[in-house]
């Protein structure tokens, strides 16, 4: 039975690709809910319109996807985040943009507590196509009983440079109690940016919706154009997007792994890893003209083929990783005082993990087995061999090893695909326009922290109606919240690096 079969009171079908969009009535939104609840499905996104809101699903045994909407006439729809936590965040963040209020059960309140708008927009729920009042009032962060606790707030400016976010802990001396998490500073409006936008506008715009995955935002936004358009890249763009990718993984992987140990009070390893992600980054600026490869993959295929020399800068790169990684694995497994720092520190339970559909290493390191390239099998990575490490633990030990056996994965894949790369064609032609109507369609994507959902409908003119970017860390970032729970203060900077969620990805 499909996804749509066992959610009753589809009112109407929509054209929509590769998977398939459905409205529903009141009834038919309470029974995905309850799909959702039950465990049966994971919520993928969660994201609003003027007058509608949408959720996609997904079965994680048939990895089978699904859309449902909901049309708010009244200006409200029934509440997800009221029966199904993972999507509070996302909920909040369609009423700070459309203005739409959740319903819920009359012994309980919404929570219309600002997420993105922290009052300092020129008007308020700015997507709505109408101008209406807010009660401004200072933020309230959740309260806390109990003997002897006293709040510690952190952020939003940071020691380091990174982006913006404020942490508020309620401690016991210095074990914590509560963190609650209050992010929204980088925000860009590129939702609101994306509309009436060209492809090639609003293909720059996903591709800078969070840096260190450039290229996997590229790669989805593309992706999600061509199921709209019903088009397919090439076999050769194909596989250099799959490369870039790649490359990205390991540039990414080895930061945080470095920066894990940092924060441990490990320096060499931090020294170590980062001239290797230096070493991918020169050798993606090589290969592709930009050390994150910006504007290279879009709709239809690629804008250029791979360097003369970026085969063997990569040939180069592959054969140092090989020569200097296993030693800093060893370095890690047998240095006590790391081992300290990681193991049992920072845990996130199994069930947390499948519950709000935790993607990349921090699903994995927590039993979640789910990998878009894997699940969704998506070209090129259909023909490629991989694995998919998958560990029990949970611990911030744990995600460092995930990101130690991916390293080892792309390393193999990137072999593969060069390999396999040849002459070919680069694009496939976009149509000028698509005439009358509009179509629609939805890429999920493997970036080195999880899965990237996006989601469009095209005008006839092959213009953006609204477009909706899903980072894995709206998922991954109220975990971070349970795991710091019990652990000492001092424990955050590591528990907080080794997820590495996206403050810019959740901040559109």
């Amino acid at each position: 039975m499909s996804i749509l079969d066992s959610i009753p009171h589809v009112t109407a079908e929509v054209q929509h690709r590769p998977w398939p969009r459905a409205v529903v009535t009141e009834a038919g939104w309470q029974a995905a809910i309850d799909r959702l609840v039950e465990g049966g499905l994971t919520l993928l996104g969660f994201w609003g319109e003027p007058t509608a809101v949408h959720m996609a699903m997904l079965d994680g045994g048939s990895a089978e996807i699904a859309v449902v909407t909901y049309e708010c006439l009244a200006g409200t729809f029934p509440s997800v985040a009221s029966r199904h936590p993972p999507a509070l965040r996302l909920e909040r963040t369609i009423h700070d943009l459309f203005g739409l209020v959740p319903a819920v059960a009359d012994d309980l309140r919404p929570d219309l507590r600002p997420w993105l708008d922290h009052y300092v927009w020129g008007k308020s729920y700015p997507l709505s196509g109408r101008d209406a009042s807010r009660d401004v009032r200072p933020y309230q962060f959740l309260p806390a009983e109990g003997e002897a606790l006293h709040q510690v707030a952190v952020g939003p400016v940071h020691a380091g440079i990174i982006e913006p976010g404020h942490f508020r802990f309620t401690a016991n001396g210095e074990h914590v109690v509560r963190l609650e998490q209050w992010l929204g500073y980088t925000h860009k409006g590129i939702e609101s940016l994306m509309q009436g936008a060209s492809l090639e506008v609003a293909a720059k715009l996903a591709n800078r919706t969070s840096g260190d995955s450039a290229a996997a935002y590229a790669f989805a936004f593309a992706c999600a154009v061509e199921a709209a358009l019903q088009i397919v890249a090439p076999r050769q763009a194909s596989l250099l997007r799959a490369l870039m990718a790649e490359l990205e993984r390991l540039a990414n992987h080895f930061g945080d792994i470095g920066a894990i140990c940092n924060d441990a009070s490990f320096a060499l390893m931090h020294a170590q890893t980062g001239i290797l992600r230096e070493r991918c980054l020169r050798a993606a600026n090589d290969a592709f003209g930009h050390r994150l490869m910006m504007d290279v993959i879009v709709p239809g295929g690629v804008s250029r083929n791979i360097a003369p020399d970026g085969v063997a800068a990569i040939q180069v790169l592959l054969a140092e990783i090989r020569k200097v990684f296993p030693r800093l694995i060893e370095l890690y497994d047998n240095t006590a005082s790391l081992q300290d720092r990681t193991v049992t520190t920072g845990i996130v339970k199994a069930e947390y993990a499948r519950q709000f559909g935790a993607g990349g290493y921090v699903g994995r390191a927590s039993d979640r087995d789910f990998d878009a390239r894997q699940a969704i099998a998506y070209a090129p990575y259909n023909a490629l061999s991989f694995e998919v490490p998958v560990l029990q633990a949970g611990d911030v030990n744990a995600r460092v090893w995930i990101r130690i056996r991916e390293v080892e994965q792309s390393v193999a894949l990137i072999e593969q695909i060069l390999q396999r790369l040849g002459p070919g064609g680069l694009e496939t032609a976009l149509p000028p326009r698509i005439g009358r109507g509009a179509c629609e369609g939805m890429a999920l994507i493997e970036a080195f922290r999880g899965d990237v959902l996006v989601w469009l409908r095209l005008d006839g003119e092959l213009r953006v109606e609204r477009c909706h970017l899903r980072d894995a860390s709206w998922f991954q970032w109220p975990l971070l919240e349970t795991a710091i729970e019990g652990n000492i203060i001092a424990d955050f900077p590591i528990c907080n690096k080794s997820f590495n969620c996206s403050y810019s990805g959740v901040d559109l």
